[in-house]
């Protein structure tokens, strides 16, 4: 099992930057591939990125593409998502997953799950 909670969130004007944080805890982090979603008000929660176990392979959903990058640390238990040129379209609770399962753009397939932080993005 493992406990995520989720950092980062915040205000920003159209065309900046965030940089959210997913910390892991409990059973070894490495052993998970993890995942970002996000939830705007009245609508179902959508896949942003993915990545491997190692990192090494990652998927984004194409209205994020080119403009977030997910990555993690293994030896710091965490998971990142760099968010630039955002758009008040990227407004949404953004949540972090892991599954020790194969990798996958399904939330319903991903078994834990972090909090959730707010990004707000203004006009």
């Amino acid at each position: 099992q493992v406990q995520l909670v989720e950092s980062g969130g915040g205000l920003v004007q159209t065309g900046g930057s965030l940089r959210l944080s997913c910390a892991g805890s409990g059973r070894a982090f490495s052993t998970y591939n993890m995942g970002w979603f996000r939830q705007a008000p009245g609508e179902e929660r959508e896949f942003v990125a993915a990545c491997s176990r190692s990192g090494a392979r990652t998927r984004y959903a194409d209205s994020v593409k080119d403009r977030f990058t997910i990555s993690r640390d293994n030896a710091k238990n965490t998971l990142y998502l760099q968010m630039n040129s955002l758009k008040p379209e990227d407004t949404a609770v953004y949540y972090c997953a892991a599954r020790p399962g194969a990798w996958s753009t399904r939330s319903g397939v991903y078994d834990y799950w972090g909090q959730g932080t707010q990004v707000t993005v203004s006009s």
